[in-house]
């Protein structure tokens, strides 16, 4: 099955499928991360759900946007969620500290998520999210669809151009990190890597210049004007970004199955490097 197809498959049946909601399940689900947005919008049941984060419907960040139209949002305040009457909120490690030692102390039921930092997290926190809402079934399709899409990606490759992750900042990403992982996933080798980067850092332009990498991945800039990102207009990445076209976007961001689509636009411009 094609990644866009298998993409499709689930995203096509958000909050229809899979096992029923357990008889102790929570009923009023309130999720103020970008991350649990999408987490719990794959594996909730019809209903179940009634609030996502603000972060869920901007489209530089989530891969969800017109599923989220259908909920309401919030701030992640405590007010405005302790009204909403949820059974459950979800959030992530260091989403709005205070609000969540808030809603702790009313009594309110936290499902904390960490971050993910691997291909393999992305599993971990789809059965975290089916426990949390009582649709483990409805979770472990998803994680067997998941895998399933992996699978497509581990076919020989021929060679493993060079690449980096490089965006504001010039921050960059090893292979010890979603983004790094994606990146070995579709056929390339890591320039941070061998910089000595495990996790995620800044890479001075010095170090990108010696390394010389085949491909340059940036992040598309925000709108207006931004300092930490006019590092991404030096003459030297736009010189080594010239016959590449890699850009970071919403499906890297939060550890679910739209990684795969990253996986696969990358995959694309390593074959594009390769016909070279």
């Amino acid at each position: 099955m094609r990644t866009s197809d298998l993409i499709r498959a689930i995203t096509l049946a958000v909050g229809l499928i899979g096992s029923a909601v357990k008889a102790d399940a929570p009923l009023r689900v309130v999720s103020m991360n970008l991350c649990t947005d999408q987490l719990a919008m794959l594996v909730a049941s019809d209903g179940q759900l009634v609030s996502v984060s603000r972060l869920a419907r901007d489209p530089r960040s989530s891969a969800m946007v017109e599923q989220a139209r259908g909920f309401p949002v919030n701030h992640a305040q405590t007010e405005e969620i302790y009204l909403m009457r949820p059974d459950l909120v979800l959030a992530g490690r260091y989403t709005a500290r205070a609000t969540v030692d808030m809603l702790t102390r009313l009594g309110v039921p936290v499902a904390i998520f960490d971050p993910a930092n691997s291909l393999e997290d992305v599993a971990s926190r789809l059965t975290q999210m089916g426990e949390a809402l009582g649709r483990e079934g409805r979770a472990a399709e998803i994680v067997t669809q998941y895998r399933d899409g992996l699978t497509e990606f581990q076919a020989e490759v021929t060679r493993n151009p060079r690449a980096a992750l490089f965006s504001a900042n010039g921050y960059t990403s090893g292979n010890h990190t979603l983004a790094g992982q994606i990146l070995l996933t579709a056929g390339f080798a890591n320039v941070a890597a061998e910089a000595g980067y495990a996790m995620a850092g800044n890479m001075p332009l010095e170090v990108l210049a010696l390394a010389q990498p085949e491909a340059v991945i940036t992040s598309r800039p925000y709108p207006g004007g931004s300092r930490a990102e006019e590092i991404m207009d030096h003459p030297l990445v736009q010189s080594m970004r010239r016959n590449t076209a890699g850009f970071t976007d919403h499906d890297w961001v939060c550890g679910t199955p739209f990684v795969l689509r990253a996986i696969g636009n990358l995959a694309k411009l390593r074959q594009e490097l390769e016909a070279e």
